[in-house]
């Protein structure tokens, strides 16, 4: 079984999150991302919430560094398409 993770660098917010989220399964980590988009960014659970970080999730591990996309023009290196 792979890891997934969800990683808030790849989004540009006004707190500037940096952190990388991983479980052994989709169902743990999205309750666990939900629980953090809610204490942290202050977004409300809803059934949209949770398809908008379910389209978030990857196989693996988060990598060391990511770059944000829009930081620079054309797609970033390091930065999968959702």
């Amino acid at each position: 079984m792979s890891r997934k993770y969800i990683d808030c660098r790849e989004f540009p917010s006004a707190t500037h999150c940096s952190v990388a989220i991983s479980a052994d399964s989709a169902e743990e980590l999205l309750e666990v991302a939900v629980q953090h988009a809610v204490s942290i960014h202050k977004h409300t659970d809803s059934p949209e919430l949770r398809s908008a970080l379910q389209g978030l999730i990857h196989d693996g591990m988060p990598p060391e560094t990511v770059v944000p996309p829009g930081a620079i023009s054309g797609v970033p290196q390091g930065v999968r398409p959702h």
